[in-house]
């Protein structure tokens, strides 16, 4: 692991961080923004939570369960690089074809370009070691998210410029801008290559690398802190990712219930996202320091506290109708906190993985993350469904059900991350 910020060239780092800017399009893009407004638009508002949480479930699943394979693949190939080239391509192709085809094969598209975004993410944060030293992580991942939510710009920017009624050509524009800020990372980011590689194809590489995660989830206490760690992931990272996922048909929701059209909702909707991503742009510099500076584990406790009252103010408009201009002030908390949230995650993830088996950690860490992202838009789908049908709630007042749900928890992973400490792990093999 290099031990001094010299040894790493700067546009290697500026590379890392342009990858940051280049996937944050395609989630803002097609997974929080335009690939929910298409479903919304095909099947209508009051199946649209519904039809859009089993979607996103459903690719989540996949990647959920292939995370820790790719991880431990990685650890044994002689580079990690090749393997983000693959994703990035695979989910740049199959979000071309978004909206070009029916509505099923457009849906498949989605998942696996999804799916194939998300192993993306994993190889990409298990390359963070290679672009710092433990005493700048907390910055460079800081900066990482900071100038990757600039990407968020670009992607809402673009619906603002092209606009939306064609969501094929916008969804295939968006496919092109990804790839066009991934290249940098895939041609200055140098890794130092695996000493030790071994078939990363087979058979016996699933059965040995399956047995090596069987082995670490069970002996848990040889990692201090790890288990719990990713455990109390799974609760945050649920109530988080399910707030990217819908944050724009609740905005539009509240739009329509406060006197709007569906088609000024939609431009307020946007509008109140370029103000989150504002927020989470600075928010990720600011965080990022912090992190250096008193760890990421106090960091990132700090970030949950500001997300319970983000998540409280939020159900508040939901439940009371209140007017969509406070959505203004949910945004900008929840930018901050966004900013703050894989700040610190990140570099508490490494302080807690053995150097010679990130990958197969990353897996760990991305499988928990994954699984949130699946039980998230579930329980979503289905708390919503349930007060619609159920009980006969207005959608709007339905979403601030679902918000509360979201908000129990951030409390229950405050309670299960209490007792980790972020003390940098040594000699771990």
């Amino acid at each position: 692991m290099p031990t001094s910020s010299t040894a790493i060239p700067r546009r290697a780092v500026a590379s890392w961080v342009t990858y940051d800017l280049a996937n944050t399009i395609f989630s803002m893009g097609i997974v929080s923004v335009y690939f929910s407004i298409w479903v919304k638009d095909a099947v209508g508002a009051e199946r649209a939570d519904f039809e859009y949480g089993i979607i996103t479930a459903v690719s989540m699943l996949i990647i959920f369960v292939i995370s820790p394979l790719l991880g431990a693949m990685t650890d044994r190939a002689r580079r990690r690089m090749p393997f983000l080239i693959v994703s990035t391509l695979l989910c740049v192709g199959l979000t071309m074809l978004l909206a070009r085809v029916s509505y099923w094969p457009t849906v498949l598209a989605f998942i696996l370009a999804n799916a194939a975004y998300q192993a993306g993410l994993q190889f990409y944060d298990a390359l963070l070691p290679e672009v710092s030293t433990e005493e700048n992580r907390g910055r460079i991942s800081g900066i990482g998210v900071g100038v990757g939510y600039l990407g968020s710009y670009v992607a809402v920017g673009m619906g603002m410029y092209f606009g939306t009624e064609d969501k094929a050509f916008l969804f295939t524009a968006i496919a092109i801008a990804f790839l066009v800020f991934a290249i940098p990372c895939f041609v200055f980011v140098k890794e130092r290559v695996n000493p030790n590689p071994r078939p990363v194809f087979g058979l016996e590489m699933i059965k040995e690398s399956t047995a090596d995660t069987i082995r670490t989830l069970r002996n848990g206490n040889e990692y201090p802190g790890l288990i719990r760690f990713l455990v109390g992931r799974v609760f945050y990272t649920d109530a988080i990712n399910t707030v990217i996922a819908i944050m724009t048909l609740f905005t539009v929701n509240v739009a329509v219930a406060s006197g709007m059209s569906e088609t000024d909702g939609e431009s307020r909707a946007l509008l109140i996202m370029l103000f989150a991503i504002s927020f989470a742009v600075v928010g990720g510099f600011v965080w990022g320091r912090l992190v250096d500076r008193i760890g990421p584990k106090r960091t990132l406790d700090r970030v949950l506290w500001l997300w319970v009252a983000t998540f409280i103010l939020a159900a508040s408009i939901g439940l009371f109708t209140l007017p969509v201009e406070a959505l203004f002030l949910v945004a900008s908390m929840a930018g901050i906190a966004l900013g703050g949230t894989w700040s610190a995650d990140r570099p508490l993830m490494l302080r807690l993985t053995p150097p010679a088996r990130i990958g197969e950690f990353y897996g760990l860490y991305g499988m928990v993350g994954r699984f949130s992202a699946i039980v998230g838009p579930l329980l979503w789908a289905l708390v919503t469904k349930v007060g619609i049908d159920g009980f006969g709630l207005p959608v709007v007042k339905a979403q601030g059900v679902g918000v509360l749900v979201l908000l129990s928890l951030v409390l229950i992973s405050q309670q299960i991350l209490k007792p980790v400490s972020d003390k940098p792990v040594v000699g771990m093999a």
